[in-house]
Parts: structure tokens; C-alpha cells; sequence
């Protein structure tokens, strides 16, 4: 009799990849959070995720995850940690893989959850399905850690952007007021933001001078690991 494939007579668990997915909308730090529509913790909101495939990776699990949420096929997409309190699940003993998403809001669409998934700032945050709450904390802080060392608001900037939407985008993250003359200095020393139209076209000087992202300048930052102090 031939044996059936991934049967075994030991107890093993199941795995399952959640992702934590961030948005801005230019003022606050932004979770896309999905209204769980089944037992356990039914009613109650949480991550985007579900149990891995047993023909995908872990990472192409998350990012399945996310394209049915969000309608993104293509995000920046980083595995956070993994997750393996024996009662973390009360079906059975499930451990997760957890990600991390950066995302620009104008971009979601949504996807076959759409109706079931939200937008909540950090400080309107639900409390949250299973260890959800400890998944939010490490990945708030690896946000915080990373900012310091990688530009990322491009994951999470539109295209075009002000001065002051970069510096919302830091403080949100940071959990700290900037002087807005210092952050100009520093951000423009990097050499990563290049002016959209010239000077002479604004109307005003109070207009806010429109910027992106210098992506060659930005990419070697990134291989260098810059760090950035405030």
C-alpha cells in the first residue's frame, strides 16, 4: 500500500503566515485590520492571514495574504518573526510566521475580503484575535529600528510628497515631535529627495515645494545601511 505524502505518525503542528500590513495617510501611521468572520474569535479583528499552502513558501503565503486583502500584488514584504506559544490558537497547536508590509493606501483596491477589512490608526487600534497584540509590538518596534537605517517611507509615501507629509511619516513612526527646520536639513543632506518642478513654477512661496524620491541615491542608501539620528 503506497504510503500517502506528508502523513506522519508523530504529532506535528500547523503553520500559518499572518502580516502585518502599514499604511500612511499622511498625517497618521495606518493597520489594515480584517473582521474575522469565523470561530475562534469571532467578530474580533485581526491580521490578514491564513494556514500555508503545502505547494508555497512561507513568504509566498504572506504575499497571497496580502493580494487577497489589499488587491497588491507587489509590496515591500519582510518576515518579522516567528511565533510558537504552544495556546496561541485554541483549535490546535499552530505556529505563524509573521510579516510585515509597507503599502501606499492609494494603492488598495481590496480584495475578496474587502468588505471585512478596515483602515484603524495605531491610536484606534482594536484589541486583536489570538497573540496579534504581541505581533503589532514587534513589528512597531522593527519599523521603529529600521527607519533609522533604511529610508522606507517610499513603501509608504505616494509618489509625490511634501516636507511635512515625510515628517508626519517619521514622527508617526518615531513617536516623537521633529523641529521642522532641523528634519529639512537632514533630509536634504541625504540627497534622496529631488524637487518635482522647478522653483520659479510655484505661485506662492507658501506653497510646500512638491518632492520624490531620488530612487538610484535611495537604493545605494539601502545597500550601505545608512543610519539616520535625529
Amino acid at each position: 500500500m503506497e504510503e500517502k505524502k506528508y502523513c506522519y505518525k508523530y504529532p506535528h503542528p500547523a503553520v500559518t503566515t499572518d502580516c502585518v500590513i502599514f499604511g500612511f495617510d499622511g498625517i497618521n501611521l495606518k493597520l489594515l485590520l480584517v473582521e474575522r468572520g469565523i470561530d475562534p474569535y469571532k467578530g474580533c479583528w485581526a491580521f490578514p492571514g491564513g494556514f500555508l499552502n503545502m505547494d508555497e513558501t512561507a513568504e509566498e503565503g504572506a504575499r497571497r495574504e496580502l493580494e487577497e486583502e489589499t488587491g497588491l500584488k507587489t509590496a515591500y514584504v519582510e518576515q518579522l518573526q516567528t511565533f510558537t506559544a504552544v495556546d496561541r490558537d485554541p483549535r490546535e497547536r499552530v505556529i505563524t510566521i509573521a510579516f510585515y508590509a509597507l503599502v501606499k493606501i492609494s494603492e488598495v483596491k481590496g480584495g475578496d475580503d474587502a468588505s471585512q477589512a478596515r483602515w484603524f490608526s495605531l491610536d484606534e487600534s482594536p484589541s486583536l484575535a489570538f497573540d496579534h497584540e504581541l505581533i503589532l509590538r514587534v513589528a512597531l518596534a522593527r519599523l521603529k529600528e529600521k527607519i533609522h537605517f533604511e529610508p522606507i517611507g517610499f513603501e509608504l509615501l505616494p509618489e509625490v510628497f511634501t516636507m511635512t507629509e515625510l515628517q508626519n511619516l517619521y514622527e508617526a513612526i518615531l513617536g516623537v515631535k521633529f523641529d521642522r527646520r532641523n528634519f529639512y536639513r537632514k533630509m536634504t543632506a541625504l540627497e534622496i529627495l529631488e524637487q518635482v518642478e522647478p522653483e520659479k513654477q510655484r505661485t506662492s512661496k507658501r506653497d510646500p515645494i512638491p518632492y520624490r524620491f531620488n530612487a538610484e541615491r535611495y537604493a545605494e542608501l539601502k545597500k550601505k545601511h545608512f543610519i539616520l539620528e535625529f
